[in-house]
């Protein structure tokens, strides 16, 4: 058996994801489903857990759900980290420039952007869909390999543009001394968040109701750390609906 709750998993947020794991676990127990006693992290945290016929919970992206994982795995539900301007459940981008620079997002008209990865929604697939809708064409920059990695870049002058998951951004204006460097300039619509996945045939009503109950008992000192404010039920074809930009490697 796997969990993982990888994606916004870090030094300042690691107690309080074990607290959130331990309430989804004995949920999940006492359900009759059997659970790992402890999550497992690094580099098993994502594809390996997510692929996993044994896998019991994990944190997607909406992208890898609807390009490779639909169909393979079970829809959960999805946590809703009540950020401003987005609906329950939702996200968005926002793009960041060092502070000292005075340029805006049109000004980076055919000019690279750093980003995480090829299937990343937040950091490859909305700020690309964004660029299209007004006209703009950014080009594949520097791949980080993650989002505070991707921040790091601006603020260190490897970079000048890249975008970040909301949810992300936030952690790092609290965390991160870099961020202070940084700024931002605009900001895409929103889509459906990062899903909360189990094996394809897992009880998905029950699974639902003991993450739905674990988040509902932390401290909130906890579901402030993790931004958390409940979990919410969106449709697979929401996912699906999302545009699928071209690839990173295949712009000039």
């Amino acid at each position: 058996m796997i969990a993982s709750l990888g994606m916004y998993d870090r030094t300042e947020t690691a107690a309080a994801n074990d607290r959130l794991w331990a309430g989804i676990r004995d949920g999940l127990r006492a359900r009759g489903i059997a659970a790992p006693e402890a999550l497992t992290r690094g580099d098993g945290a994502s594809w390996p857990a997510w692929q996993a016929p044994d896998l019991v919970l994990s944190q997607t992206c909406g992208f890898p759900y609807r390009a490779r994982l639909h169909g393979q795995v079970t829809l959960i539900g999805t946590p809703d980290y009540g950020l401003p301007d987005c609906p329950p459940g939702h996200y968005r981008s926002v793009f960041v420039v060092r502070a000292d620079d005075p340029r805006g997002l049109a000004d980076f008209d055919g000019l690279p952007m750093a980003y995480n990865e090829a299937l990343s929604q937040s950091g490859w697939a909305a700020p690309q869909n964004h660029a299209a809708a007004i006209g703009l064409r950014l080009r594949a920059g520097l791949c980080t390999g993650g989002h505070r990695l991707s921040a790091l870049a601006v603020a260190d002058g490897r970079a000048d543009l890249a975008a970040l998951d909301a949810v992300t951004w936030e952690m790092l204006r609290r965390w991160e001394p870099a961020a202070t460097r940084l700024r931002v300039v605009a900001a895409t619509a929103p889509t459906p968040g990062l899903p909360y996945i189990a094996a394809r045939g897992a009880d998905a009503g029950a699974t639902f109701a003991a993450v739905a109950g674990a988040i509902a008992g932390l401290s909130a000192e906890d579901r402030d750390t993790l931004l958390l404010r409940g979990l919410v039920r969106i449709a697979p074809e929401a996912y699906l609906a999302v545009p699928t930009p071209a690839a990173p490697e295949t712009m000039d």
